[in-house]
C-alpha cells in the first residue's frame, strides 16, 4: 500500500486529547487488467474521511450480519438456503459508492449485502431470513429473494438475473434515461449459454449494462480453473470492453465502478467487469467449504488479503481516522446486530391468510368456486 497524498485538518476531541486527522488521502491501488480498453481506471485514487468511514461502517456491518446469520443458522432459527457474502463485502460496498441510487442492481442468491447497500436495515435482512413479518419481504423471500426499490434480487436459479439485468438496461435505453443496470454473477454462472447471449444483445443495443461476474474461486464447490477453459472472466465478452479489478480493495473497486458507470451512461455500451475476490463460508451454509480448499488457505486470506482490515490499515496509517472512533463503529454495529437478532427471533410470522396477498393488485382474497381454500377445506361436522 502506497500513501501518496495526505491532506490534514484538525479533527474532533478524542477524549481529553485533541489530534490532526486527514480530510482526505490518496492511495495506489493494484493495476487492472483490461481488454479492448487504450486506458482504464486510474490507479491513483483520493478518498475522503466522510466516505471512508462510511464505507468501513458499511462493510463491518455487512460482517457482523452475515455472522449473526451464521449463528442463527445454527441454531435453527434460519432453516433452507442460506449463502452468506462474508469476504466480498467490498465488492458491494465500493460498487455502491460509485453508483447511483435510481440505477437498477440485480443478483444471484448472494445477497445479503447487497440488499443492505440498497438501502434496506438490517432487521429488515434478519428478519427476512427468519421468516418474520418485520422482514423486507415480510418473511415470504427468504435469505435468496430479497427486493427493494430498484433492486431486482436475489435471484434463487443459477444464472436467470443475467438476461433479466439485460432487460433492465434495455428499458432504461427506451425510456431515454441516464440510468445503468449493474448485472451480477459468479463464476460458477460464467460459463452458461445464456451469458453469452445476453452479452450478444446488450452490444448489438448498446445497452447500459454493467455485467459483474463476481469471482471467488469457486462455484459451489469446483474452482475457476477445473471449470473454464479460460479464467479471464473479464475478457469473456469477446467484443465488450473488460476490466479486472482487486474486488477485496473497496476503492479499487469503485475506481473501476466509476469508469464502468461512466462508459456506459456515455452512451457507448455494456462493459464487463471481473471483480476478484473470495467467499469465507462455504457455498452456503450446508457446505462446510473445507473438502476442496484447505482451511490454511482461507486463513491465510483473512491474515493477509481481508477487505476490511485492509481498509482499516489504510484509514489509520493516512489518518483519516482515530483508532478510538473506528472502535466505536464496531461497538455501534454489536449493538445494532444484537437488537436486530433479538426482532428477528421474536417478531410475529404471518399469518395464513397473508398467503393470499401480493398475488393480485387488489389483494383480494383468491377464491375457488366462491370459497377461499381454506374454507373449502375445513372438515365437514
Amino acid at each position: 500500500m502506497l500513501v501518496s497524498k495526505i491532506v490534514r485538518r484538525t479533527g474532533p476531541a478524542v477524549g481529553q486529547a485533541t489530534r490532526a486527522l486527514s480530510s482526505e488521502a490518496s492511495f495506489t491501488v493494484r493495476d487492472f487488467k483490461l481488454h479492448k480498453l487504450e486506458q482504464g481506471p486510474s490507479t491513483q485514487v483520493t478518498v475522503s474521511r466522510e466516505d471512508a468511514l462510511k464505507y468501513y461502517l458499511d462493510m463491518v456491518r455487512i460482517r457482523r450480519m452475515e455472522t449473526a446469520a451464521s449463528n442463527l443458522y445454527k441454531e435453527k432459527v434460519i432453516r433452507g438456503f442460506c449463502h452468506l457474502y462474508s469476504g466480498q463485502e467490498a465488492c458491494a460496498v465500493g460498487m455502491e459508492a460509485a453508483i447511483r441510487r435510481d440505477d437498477a442492481v440485480i443478483t444471484a442468491y448472494r445477497a445479503h449485502g447487497w440488499t443492505m447497500t440498497r438501502g434496506a436495515t438490517m432487521i429488515e435482512v434478519l428478519a427476512e431470513l427468519t421468516g418474520r413479518q418485520s422482514g423486507i419481504q415480510r418473511g415470504k423471500g427468504g435469505s435468496m429473494h430479497m427486493y427493494r426499490e430498484n433492486f431486482f434480487g436475489g435471484n434463487g436459479i443459477v444464472g436467470a438475473q443475467i438476461p433479466l439485468g439485460t432487460g433492465i438496461a434495455l428499458a432504461m435505453k427506451y425510456k431515454k434515461t441516464d440510468n445503468l443496470c449493474v448485472t451480477l454473477y459468479g463464476d460458477g454462472a460464467a460459463n452458461q449459454g445464456q451469458v453469452f447471449e445476453a452479452y450478444n444483445i446488450a452490444k448489438l443495443w448498446d445497452l447500459p449494462c454493467i455485467y459483474v461476474c463476481e469471482n471467488n474461486g469457486f462455484g459451489m464447490g469446483t474452482s475457476s480453473d477445473r471449470s473454464s477453459a479460460s479464467t479471464a472472466y473479464y475478457t469473456r465478452g469477446d467484443y465488450i470492453p473488460g476490466i479486472w479489478v482487486d474486488a477485496m480493495d473497496v476503492l479499487a473497486m469503485r475506481e473501476a465502478t466509476n469508469f464502468a458507470a461512466a462508459y456506459c451512461r456515455s452512451g457507448k455500451g455494456p462493459i464487463v467487469l471481473e471483480a476478484a475476490t473470495y467467499r469465507y463460508y462455504g457455498h452456503s451454509m450446508s457446505d462446510p467449504g473445507t473438502s476442496y480448499r484447505k482451511r490454511d488457505e482461507v486463513d491465510d486470506v483473512r491474515k493477509n488479503r481481508d477487505p476490511i482490515a485492509h481498509f482499516k490499515d489504510r484509514i489509520l496509517k493516512s489518518g483519516l481516522a482515530s483508532e478510538e472512533e473506528l472502535k466505536k463503529i464496531e461497538t455501534d454495529v454489536v449493538k445494532e446486530v444484537s437488537e436486530a437478532v433479538q426482532v428477528a427471533k421474536t417478531d410475529k410470522e404471518l399469518g395464513p391468510d397473508e398467503l393470499w396477498e401480493n398475488i393480485y393488485p387488489d389483494n383480494d382474497v383468491w377464491k375457488m368456486r366462491g370459497v377461499t381454500p381454506f374454507e373449502w377445506r375445513q372438515p365437514k361436522i
